[in-house]
């Protein structure tokens, strides 16, 4: 059992607990939730011993082994497999008995070493770390390759792969779904729902938030209160508690009351599609838990769009892709034939790398496509986010400062009202941007988006970044909006509120989906069973069949070696397609890597106040012209480097 007793906890003059109490059983799954700075890193810290209370105590069972996702990623040459398999230290304890017996030539130790690999399940180890790495999104080409070779987002899931790898009693997970796209979150659920042992979790995503945890842990003014149930139903239990202040569940009224009648207004129009039902169970959910988020920092709204052409956009035999360093064309998505009609919600869905982001470019023309024809409704102003824009933000300016930009002939006054509407009051509308996180930046990328009024608005990830409240913020104004959405999204909760239909970008097409996101998390299911059937039959990695051993019957022996030998037939042709497959990728890789080193000083530079000095005006200009150019270079490199990585998938 987990016990805090009337613990306090103080970082420097802040303090983040005060004489708090509260306990968690064995096998219990905590979700952590509270706002950014209210320390729930901080409780992961005294849960591993880095920080120790001030007053009152804290116990964990002593023999209690704790797993949790490392932050860094040692650049070591093995593979990804062989890193995963590190998370086993206790295995890796017996195989390095082994090796010392072994070269101690102690028969003996060697066989009591041998027996407690088997104990330890260690001839299946292999398999076990193969099924996590697939599971999380890797290739099995992938989990042969040095760590060296994954960029940041991926060497987090593979820190994620090897914190599942550990014979835990505790899980730690931080935000574990950041880095992952849907496919892989649907696995993870699955994978902590047999997990045996104590689970705390942070996250922004409610629905995982649902799906995995039966307790929830809430930060609030220096307390840990602890709520029986999942995200969702503390909320409701919450919105109770709040309903009883009247003062704060009178300030929610006025828009529970514009939600509902939006929620109406959609009911008459949402008979038939499941997708268009669950839509309105959402809307209904957040109404029924809109006195949760009475004191919430700031909601807001989407300005009504000046016009609403119909349709918004056409799009043709469309092929959506990129250029390649020698001019050679790099297709992504082909043959799109979409018509964008006013009023339409769109969620895309696909695994990450089938070219979701790509269309959406596309649609907002920051990328020319192919070929095709895209025509555009008169009077159509699109409202485009995507993470990277966050980059084009100017640090040195304040959010003032970007807004009057946008908007030079309006009272100074006008501009601070409504970036005050988006949390950016007082000094915080005058302060430079460059200290900002990463969810004010993308909180600041929004504002600036809606002050143009959209009528088709286009996100890619827009919640990365954003906390629990600031995402319900932005789910309210969403479902609002009057224009025409087009959503690619991880959260589910985000997707079922504000979208009504689903289409599905995979195998380099885009095709409706008939149905909802439980049907999608169905096929994502079956499609991943039948990968590892797949699997098991033809490519079970070493050790995969548990270590047996002994000679081959003699009626089966022939049937064994001619097996064999067409299986070696098989995997010389594979390697020869293959061969010119992986030399384009080293290819890609190592220049990568050259524009990443150069991309890290630009960046250094730009970001040092020195830099904006006037005698070194030219450099920064040209430093800036070049940090466009590398960027715009990396993308290219990347969508071919996904490209070639499919095509070697599909020869494998």
């Amino acid at each position: 059992m987990i016990r805090f007793n009337q613990f306090s906890l103080a970082r420097g003059t802040k303090p983040l607990f005060d004489n708090t109490t509260f306990t968690l059983n064995p096998g219990e799954k905590a979700g952590l939730v509270g706002a950014n700075g209210a320390g729930k890193s901080t409780l992961f810290a005294v849960l591993l011993g880095e920080l120790h209370a001030d007053r009152g105590d804290f116990s964990i069972p002593p023999t209690w082994q704790i797993a949790h996702v490392a932050q860094e990623t040692p650049a070591v040459d093995k593979t990804a497999l062989a890193y995963t398999l590190d998370g086993d230290a206790a295995l890796r304890a017996i195989e390095a008995r082994i090796a010392a017996a072994s070269a101690a030539h102690d028969g003996a130790a060697e066989g009591e070493a041998h027996a407690a690999f088997a104990d330890a399940d260690g001839y299946t180890a292999p398999a076990r770390a193969e099924a996590l790495l697939l599971g999380l999104g890797f290739t099995l080409e992938q989990t042969r390759e040095p760590v060296t070779s994954f960029s940041g987002g991926w060497r987090m899931r593979l820190n994620l792969a090897q914190a599942l790898m550990c014979r835990s009693d505790l899980l730690l997970l931080d935000e574990p779904t950041n880095h992952l796209d849907l496919d892989a979150i649907v696995w993870l659920e699955e994978w902590l729902h047999r997990y045996p042992g104590t689970l705390i979790v942070i996250s922004h995503d409610r629905e995982f938030l649902d799906s995995v945890c039966n307790v929830t842990l809430h930060l609030e003014q220096q307390q840990i209160k602890r709520y029986g149930g999942n995200y969702s139903q503390f909320e409701v239990l919450r919105a109770q508690q709040i309903a009883l202040q009247q003062s704060a569940y009178e300030k929610q009224q006025r828009t529970v009351a514009h939600l509902q009648s939006y929620i109406n207004r959609f009911k008459a129009q949402a008979t038939k599609a499941r997708q268009a039902q669950s839509r309105v169970k959402a809307l209904e959910k957040m109404e029924l838990i809109a006195p949760a988020h009475a004191a919430s920092p700031f909601t807001f709204e989407f300005r009504t769009p000046d016009s609403a052409p119909n349709p918004m956009m056409v799009m043709e035999d469309v092929r959506c892709g990129y250029h390649g360093e020698d001019g050679a064309e790099i297709p992504i998505v082909e043959r799109v034939m979409l018509s964008i009609q006013n009023g339409q919600r769109i969620g895309l869905l696909g695994a990450n790398g089938q070219g979701k982001s790509t269309l959406i470019k596309t649609l907002a023309g920051t990328l020319a496509p192919l070929g095709g024809h895209v025509r555009e409704g008169k009077g159509l102003r699109i409202g485009y986010f995507a993470q990277h824009q966050l980059e084009t933000l100017r640090a040195d300016d304040t959010p003032l400062q970007h807004l009057a930009r946008l908007a030079p002939d309006t009272r100074e006054q006008e501009l601070r009202d409504f970036l005050g509407s988006f949390n950016f009051s007082g000094d915080m509308a005058t302060s430079k941007i460059a200290p900002f996180s990463g969810g004010e930046k993308a909180r600041l990328a929004l504002a600036l988006i809606i002050w143009q009024k959209p009528n088709l608005l286009l996100l890619d990830e827009p919640t990365n970044h954003l906390d629990l409240e600031t995402r319900h913020a932005l789910t309210m104004a969403l479902a609002q909006f009057e224009g025409t959405l087009i959503l690619v999204s991880h959260d589910r909760h985000l997707l079922r509120a504000t979208t009504d239909q689903f289409m599905l970008v995979a195998k380099h097409r885009l095709q409706e989906f008939d149905g909802d996101l439980d049907d999608y998390r169905d096929w994502l299911l079956q499609h991943a069973a039948e990968q590892r059937a797949a699997l098991k039959a033809g490519n079970a990695p070493n050790g995969a069949d548990g270590g047996a051993g002994g000679a081959a019957g003699a009626d089966g022996g022939v049937n064994r070696k001619e097996q064999r030998r067409l299986e070696a037939e098989t995997r010389q042709k594979l390697a020869n397609l293959k061969k010119p497959l992986q030399s384009r990728i080293t290819k890609i890789e190592k220049e990568m890597d050259a524009l990443h080193a150069e991309k890290a000083t630009l960046d250094a530079f730009v970001a040092d106040p020195a830099s904006y000095e006037p005698a070194q005006k030219n450099k920064l200009t040209e430093a800036i012209r070049r940090q466009a150019d590398v960027n715009a270079r990396l993308e290219t490199l990347e969508a071919e480097w996904l490209e070639t990585h499919e095509e070697l998938e599909q020869i494998g």
